[in-house]
């Protein structure tokens, strides 16, 4: 069976929201006994060790970037490093699901920062969907009422961040490999942690065999993650691949229950079907959209 370059995306897509939020939850287990930019920087060296390898395995460490995709792999790496300290201040403050349902509001601001930063078209029932999601966002985050939590705002700035990753994904060109751009992104966030280590002058702790089990996994997982999420945002088309990115919230449902013993309440829940609702209203607007672009095209 031949799959599409929409399908492969679409399977590659999931693998790396699976891998990812397995990443999360590997590290929340890790968490409660190790300083924070330290489990930063030993899952970063793993990472940054294993891709290295696999690209100079591949052949692509000597490929040489011309300087549009060196600006926008410094950019994504930036919004990678940015992304990363909130999304685990966050994630070891607030349940997994909480914070995965926050995380699906980026299919939203991506639709929103491409109109906004890349000039891409964006109708008006994209953007009440995109208003409404929102409002679903501040449903999971309940802001002055009880269960309300600060670090859940950390989870928005992590939203943030890795939609600017994803739109610098976006544009960079089709030769460049994805091995050599999650490098990047995995060098940067280790000597970033490194720093923040010094200056906040931590005190490293011994790992235990568990706790070397459990980052060295969580290194695995977002090894995994990171190559298939670049090739997926540069093989498939956005409005086909970004409903997978879904997969994320169930797999921390189910690992939060399993291993972590969460289970968000009732008004997270809901909130998080808006997002998904209009989430998915979005991606199908805009391929809506794009096929009456092209079926315009092929009449002239």
């Amino acid at each position: 069976m031949i799959l599409s370059d929409n399908m492969r995306a679409a399977l590659m897509m999931a693998l790396s929201m699976a891998a990812f939020t397995i990443n999360d939850a590997l590290m929340k287990l890790a968490a409660p006994n190790l300083p924070f930019f330290q489990q930063i920087v030993i899952r970063g060296v793993m990472i940054t060790f294993g891709l290295f390898i696999l690209a100079a395995l591949w052949g692509h460490l000597g490929y040489k970037p011309s300087s549009k995709d060196r600006a926008l792999t410094a950019l994504r790496t930036f919004a990678e490093m940015f992304s990363t300290i909130f999304l685990l201040t966050a994630l070891f403050s607030i349940p997994l699901a909480n914070l995965s349902a926050i995380l699906q509001a980026l299919p939203l601001t991506v639709t929103l920062a491409a109109a906004i930063f890349l000039g891409e078209p964006v109708g008006w029932r994209r953007l009440l969907a995109i208003g409404v999601g929102f409002i679903g966002v501040t449903i999971i985050i309940r802001p002055g009422m009880d269960g309300f939590s600060v670090y859940s705002l950390y989870g928005v700035a992590a939203v943030i961040g890795v939609t600017f990753r994803d739109l610098a994904s976006r544009k960079l060109s089709k030769t460049i490999p994805s091995s050599r751009v999650a490098l990047s992104a995995a060098l940067g966030v280790t000597v970033m942690a490194g720093i923040g280590s010094l200056v906040m002058r931590e005190q490293w702790a011994i790992l235990s065999l568990r706790e070397w089990l459990l980052i060295g996994g969580a290194s695995l997982c977002l090894m995994v993650g990171y190559t298939a999420a670049v090739g997926s945002m540069r093989l498939g088309e956005i409005g086909f691949v970004a409903p997978f990115r879904y997969t994320s919230l169930l797999v921390a449902l189910f690992l939060g229950y399993v291993l972590l013993d969460e289970w968000p309440d009732g008004w997270t829940l809901f909130g998080a079907g808006i997002v998904v609702a209009t989430g998915l209203f979005t991606l199908y607007r805009e391929r809506a959209t794009a096929s009456k672009t092209q079926t315009g095209l092929r009449i002239r």
